[in-house]
């Protein structure tokens, strides 16, 4: 999973096609601009003006489609009537604050990591379902230490954008998810644990020509292409000592792992060149590329002395010139940029209230 909790809604999804056809590609109001009273910190000087998408529950993963008009994101908001992470479609533009957007998927069991496949039509994302209906358990604790847990029962799917699933994509013993797709469209990244440990797997959009393409000890997961789909950054635990390597696998054999230390590795798209980008210690993780292919957006809370705040960081592909981007004293993460590279959808806790929810905001990106 590439973390934070998801929601589900029953709305029937009707005849978005034709809403959808001649609506702004993005309509961001530029009053909430950097300022004292502002969403937007001081600090934050590449964000030029800011929309909050939800307001409630955790809200994560927001994807864009390949055309730039809609996102697929993933939430647990109990007032639309879910008991655990699920998938739901907004068009760009749209808010949440009094109403559901449309769940499309099933409802049952979690979900997790939907994204779009090139027609705009479809998405792939895991999901529980078929082992149990029911929401599985979510442990946040083992020992004292925070962990993830890792279900066996996921498995990634297809599906239309009135939710119904078209295809099966996995069907190998244990964990299937992470799955997103290449801007060139024909190639799906995705995690899974058939060898035995968290490894990254490409496959075609189909399902077909299934390659492993890590084989080092630890957790690799939350994988991205690059805008020309040549190469591949993602997060990875990499535990060295007989201590972690023995408490890693201890918890992999329940299905959980430790994510408090990751860093960032690059590699092509086949798996060769795998480099360490990040030697920053704590949590390095939800990377994603910058439109111009040369610079990674990413959360990380390596300043922090206790765990928090999560904040979002870029850094050269080279690994050079780390630059902050957010000043936000809780949690800022999932950064996207849409297709066209103008605008970024991120996951924060700010304006939540002093709650603990965790809600879609989209800005307008400036260089």
């Amino acid at each position: 999973m590439r973390h934070l909790t998801v929601i589900t809604l029953l709305i029937i999804f009707c005849s978005c096609k034709s809403e959808r056809k001649g609506r702004a590609i993005i309509e961001i109001p530029t009053t909430l601009v950097a300022g004292k009273d502002s969403l937007i910190y001081p600090e934050e000087i590449h964000f030029r003006a800011i929309r909050q998408i939800t307001f409630g529950g955790d809200n994560a993963e927001a994807y864009w489609s390949f055309d730039d008009r809609q996102l697929i994101f993933q939430s647990n908001n109990k007032d639309w009537g879910v008991g655990c992470d699920q998938m739901f479609l907004m068009n760009v533009g749209e808010t949440f604050k009094n109403t559901q957007p449309p769940m499309i998927s099933t409802g049952m069991g979690r979900t997790t990591c939907a994204y779009f496949l090139p027609d705009n039509r479809h998405i792939v994302y895991a999901s529980t379902h078929l082992t149990d209906k029911e929401c599985p358990e979510v442990p946040l604790r083992e020992n004292g230490k925070y962990v993830w847990p890792v279900y066996d029962s996921f498995d990634i799917f297809v599906a239309d954008l009135n939710g119904n699933i078209t295809a099966r994509l996995t069907n190998e013993p244990g964990y299937d998810a992470e799955a997103t797709v290449s801007p060139k469209g024909d190639k799906i990244v995705f995690t899974s644990t058939r060898s035995g440990d968290l490894e990254l797997y490409t496959m075609n959009i189909d399902g077909s020509d299934v390659k492993q393409i890590t084989n080092e000890l630890g957790y690799d997961g939350g994988a991205f292409f690059s805008p020309d789909g040549s190469k591949i950054i993602f997060r990875a635990s990499r535990p060295k000592t007989d201590e972690e390597i023995k408490e890693y696998k201890d918890l992999l054999a329940q299905g959980l792992v430790q994510p408090t230390e990751m860093e960032l590795f690059i590699c092509n798209a086949d798996g060769s060149d795998l480099r360490q980008l990040t030697f920053l210690g704590n949590a390095n993780w939800s990377p994603f590329f910058h439109p111009s292919g040369k610079k990674i957006l990413f959360s990380s809370n390596y300043e922090a002395e206790r765990g928090f705040p999560f904040n979002l960081y870029m850094i050269g592909i080279d690994g050079k010139n780390l630059k902050r981007i957010t000043h936000s004293e809780t949690f800022d993460a999932f950064p996207v940029f849409s297709n066209d590279g103008k605008y970024l959808a991120f996951s924060s806790n700010r304006n939540n209230g002093g709650t603990r929810d965790t809600n879609l905001f989209i800005v307008e990106w400036q260089e």
